[in-house]
């Protein structure tokens, strides 16, 4: 549970980025434009790897980890992003069934 302080301070640095962002400009977006174009696929990565191994705090391998395997199979082997889907679930839904 997220207290108040917690919640306030969070606001305060959003705040506080939005701030700088407008006051600062252009000035810094040459400098950071390499870090901010790999921010998207580190998070989407962090992401996976969240909803993969984690549940509740611990550290789980289950029928997810046979998902994202899959998954990466066909993003590897360059099938379209649907087929990516349903391989991930099916290959998830099958480790399932047998397990």
């Amino acid at each position: 549970m997220m207290s108040w302080s917690a919640l306030l301070l969070l606001a305060a640095g959003a705040y506080a980025f939005k701030l700088i962002g407008m006051l600062v400009g252009d000035r810094l977006a040459t400098r950071f434009s390499v870090v901010a174009s790999l921010l998207p696929a580190a998070l989407f990565a962090a992401i996976i790897v969240l909803m993969t191994f984690a549940e509740g705090g611990r550290l789980v391998f289950d029928a997810r980890l046979v998902g994202v395997a899959a998954g990466a199979v066909a993003l590897w082997r360059r099938a379209p992003f649907v087929l990516v889907v349903l391989v991930a679930m099916a290959s998830t839904a099958a480790w399932r069934a047998v397990t």
